[in-house]
């Protein structure tokens, strides 16, 4: 029976990139962790987690990658966004952020899922982590000291901390009957690939209709062709309509609901869809187990910060890790004392970002006019006053406020 310190179960984004976090923190600190990371499908071969979407990573959680060691294998595969423009289609209000105005080089960059699931597991396969794939958890047997993991292949491993970053429909959390909060927004995400006749310029823009939210975000070109990366939110039936129409219907009614600031649209990809939900563990801990990314919360697409959170998820579950095995080599990871040391980290966090989408949502998807009038007259305030920019620009790129760990333990 395999007996590791850390068992992640779920090799997506979180996963992949929390194991590389773990590797980094045993280089740079001399820690000794072993770990295991068990993905039921690798990248290429139909992944869920590594599809054909694309993904804005903010500036601040690029600069949380590199300090993970994980960023440089990724770099190559980003798209930087220089500018965002955001209105209210309809209404007059907008307004622009540019990475030049914060005397940044971009705002953040877009990455396509496929390529970074195969780049993360090209780096996972030149490490001592242990790379359970194709496999998956099929039960667990608690323990006081550890966890036994049950694997589909038959195989069973002890750890003494389990890290469930297996996404909304998380094994782990349906083994242990936890508790999710959940927001039905009555609305369903379309995404496709689309096609422009004029380069997008490393522009985003973030569109309010009165459907829902429209984002589009820059990609790179593929034979020369320049790409937008779309996610469009709609009622589940106008979803439905335009994921079946045919490539030239959907191209139109994209380029009426949006307009022509990003150009002409001549194509789109496959078209998919999913419904746009909020979701969260209240307690995103348990007996030896943390729960991390879409496993812990997932949400809206509306503000692009779904990635970002979890990513901070990592970032203070691998800080907690530090602190204790800098007090102690020999700590045990699983101890609740660090459980709760990262609980009361990410509790402001957490709660300030859930909040904060579904006012987004709610706000700019209600048609009451007061309201309506409102949140234009807020945008162009932030395009009459650019220093009121600051605290959107802040959010949008990932940035929080320092955080002082001290010792529990």
């Amino acid at each position: 029976m395999l007996a590791v310190d850390i068992a992640i179960v779920g090799g997506a984004m979180a996963g992949a990139t929390l194991a590389l976090a773990l590797e980094q923190l045993c280089k740079s600190s001399g820690a000794s962790l072993s770990v295991a990371l068990i993905e039921a499908r690798a990248p290429g071969d139909e992944h869920p987690g590594f599809d054909a979407r694309a993904i804005a990573v903010a500036e601040g959680s690029i600069e949380e990658l590199k300090r993970l060691g994980v960023w440089r294998h990724l770099s190559r595969l980003g798209t930087p966004i220089t500018d965002i423009h955001v209105s209210d289609r309809g209404h007059f209000g907008m307004t622009e952020l540019n990475s030049s105005a914060f005397g940044l080089p971009y705002l953040g960059q877009v990455v396509e899922l496929e390529a970074v699931g195969k780049a993360l597991f090209d780096a996972i396969a030149k490490t001592s982590i242990q790379l359970l794939c194709p496999d998956s958890l099929v039960g667990m047997e608690a323990g006081q000291d550890a966890h036994t993991l049950l694997l589909e292949s038959g195989k069973r491993l002890t750890a003494k901390l389990v890290v469930a970053a297996d996404g909304l429909g998380s094994a782990v959390r349906s083994h242990f009957n936890l508790p999710l909060e959940q927001v039905d927004f009555d609305q369903d995400a379309v995404i496709a690939n689309v096609v422009t006749r004029q380069p997008h310029d490393h522009w985003a823009w973030e569109r309010f209709t009165d459907t829902g939210p429209l984002a589009l975000l820059p990609m790179a070109p593929i034979n020369g062709e320049s790409r937008l990366s779309l996610v469009w939110a709609l009622p589940p039936e106008q979803a439905q309509t335009l994921q079946d129409c045919d490539e030239q219907r959907f191209v139109n009614q994209l380029q009426q609901a949006f307009g022509n600031r990003a150009g002409v649209f001549v194509g789109a990809g496959n078209r998919q869809r999913y419904p746009l939900k909020l979701s969260w563990m209240p307690r995103p801990i348990h007996h030896r187990c943390v729960f991390v990314g879409n496993a812990a919360q997932t949400l809206h697409p509306i503000a692009g910060q779904g990635f970002n959170l979890g990513l901070r998820d990592i970032v203070d579950l691998t800080r907690v890790l530090r602190l204790a095995l800098s007090e102690n080599s020999q700590a045990d990871v699983g101890d609740i004392r660090i459980l709760h040391r990262y609980l009361a980290l990410r509790e402001h966090d957490r709660r300030e970002t859930l909040l904060a989408i579904e006012s987004l949502v709610r706000g700019f998807s209600n048609q009451y006019w007061p309201l309506v009038a409102g949140r234009s007259l807020g945008l162009r305030l932030l395009s009459w006053c650019p220093p009121l920019k600051a605290p959107l620009a802040s959010r949008a790129m990932g940035w929080r406020r320092g955080i002082r760990l001290t010792s529990t333990l």
